[in-house]
């Protein structure tokens, strides 16, 4: 949203007037312990919440707007989300726009929850309370809330990022609902408690165990930020180094993401599996740069100077204990499958199968990447050539998995070194080539 275009900020417009028709519609409440001091209450306690949740990078505080969905009237419910939303603070410019947006599109999501919450009789089973019939209302206001906001991100992301229509809702809803669901829930006890002979300050307590999350996550946010610097830094280091490859390491990490997620690993493995790709190549750090930068044909003595990188690698990185497996594909994403590579010469299922992941990845973006002594090659030639080689240097279920992963999301090939208008065609592949750049592009 830093250059927003002109029919995103028609899209802000209309959802905005949309949830101003919504709060115009606020009526006097009914007398059902609902009182206007119970939306200044809640709606103060959102704001101070949601300041508090945003400095320590955790989200929105939502089980304050659902206590609010399960306790007042729609219009009263959709008030409660309004001081936080244009008092919190946003990322980025434009500043007014983002509270506006944001201010809108919770307006909006819990006035729906709210009316279907007092559609399906909600406010009576929280009364009573009804147990286990409260949490049907419940659930489907959840589900509603949780909708309304996958529908209003969806389509920001179309108009305001620019990402296809046929990606922009892509699992927006199955990731956000069962955070939202666990908010619910806290909702839910808070609008119990909130009507129960214990009162207001009850409700409150609520949330204590939710500032103990918050804490923690906050914990887990700065550490996976200290993650995050700690490869950046070596990254930086590798791109300094060698200027020819850079971006190389980043495109390799996304590659091997791809072919992770194809191949069905789980969210955690496929994060590792990018920090492989990204600092497979940080050994570059223990070579001298001449070598990296050379032109002309190694000799065997350069080409077994640069075969040392992996181990260089592992050696830097072997002491990060949050990496895993990663740590393996440093070391042996030159393994090839018939036990030719370096530098163990492993064969086979020895070879650890995220360094059979980094090296199919490794292998195509050198090949679809331009360099000081070669030009990049089409992706279908890469993927053709990733094809032949398979079963004797790449593992054949690892090239199949980018095959499938490049012909459902694409690549966009990037040129990685300046001042190259006079290069020579592609070479065919060798040992030269793959050690120069990480790379064993065909069997030599």
């Amino acid at each position: 949203m830093d250059a927003v275009p002109a029919r995103a900020r028609a899209y802000v417009a209309c959802v905005a007037l949309v949830a101003l028709v919504a709060l115009l519609s606020l009526r006097p409440l009914p007398s059902v312990h609902a009182p206007w001091w119970a939306v200044l209450l809640l709606a103060g306690l959102y704001a101070g919440s949601e300041l508090v949740a945003r400095s320590r990078f955790v989200g929105t505080c939502y089980p304050v707007l659902l206590a609010g969905a399960f306790l007042l009237p729609p219009p009263a419910a959709a008030l409660v989300a309004l001081p936080g939303a244009l008092l919190s603070p946003v990322p980025r410019r434009p500043f007014g726009l983002r509270r506006v947006w944001r201010a809108a599109q919770l307006t909006l999501a819990v006035w729906a929850a709210a009316c279907v919450h007092w559609r399906l009789d909600g406010r009576d089973a929280v009364v009573e309370p009804d147990f286990p019939y409260a949490l049907l209302p419940a659930g489907a206001a959840v589900l509603a809330f949780c909708l309304v906001l996958t529908l209003l991100d969806g389509g920001i992301l179309a108009l305001a990022d620019r990402v296809p229509a046929r990606r922009a809702w892509r699992g927006l809803f199955s990731r956000s609902l069962a955070p939202i669901a666990v908010h619910g829930l806290a909702g839910l006890m808070m609008a119990v408690l909130w009507r129960s002979p214990y009162g207001p300050v009850a409700a409150l307590l609520v949330l204590l165990p939710m500032c103990v999350a918050w804490w923690a996550f906050a914990q887990y946010h700065r550490e996976q930020a200290a993650h995050q610097a700690t490869i950046r830094a070596l990254v930086q280091a590798v791109d300094i180094k060698d200027g020819y490859t850079r971006g190389h390491s980043e495109r390799v990490g996304r590659a091997s993401m791809m072919i992770a997620h194809e191949l069905g690993m789980d969210g955690e493995r496929v994060e590792t599996l990018r920090f492989a790709g990204i600092l497979h190549d940080v050994g570059k750090l223990g070579v001298p740069t001449r070598l990296l930068r050379k032109d002309g044909p190694l000799t065997p003595e350069e080409r077994r100077v640069i075969e040392l990188h992996p181990e260089y690698g592992h050696e830097m990185v072997r002491g990060i204990r949050f990496l895993g497996e990663a740590r393996a594909a440093v070391l042996h994403h030159h393994e090839r499958l018939d036990g030719s590579g370096y530098p163990y010469g492993l064969a086979g299922d020895r070879i650890p199968e995220s360094a059979r992941v980094v090296a199919v990845a490794d292998a195509f973006d050198a090949m679809t990447s331009t360099r000081s002594y070669s030009r990049a090659r089409p992706v279908a030639a890469a993927l053709e050539e990733l094809q032949r080689c398979a079963g004797r240097q790449f593992d054949p279920r690892m090239v199949r998995a980018l095959v499938r992963a490049l012909a459902r999301h694409g690549w966009r090939p990037s040129v990685t070194a300046d001042g190259m208008s006079a290069l020579p065609a592609a070479p065919s592949p060798g040992l030269d080539e793959g050690a120069r750049d990480s790379v064993g592009k065909g069997a030599p």
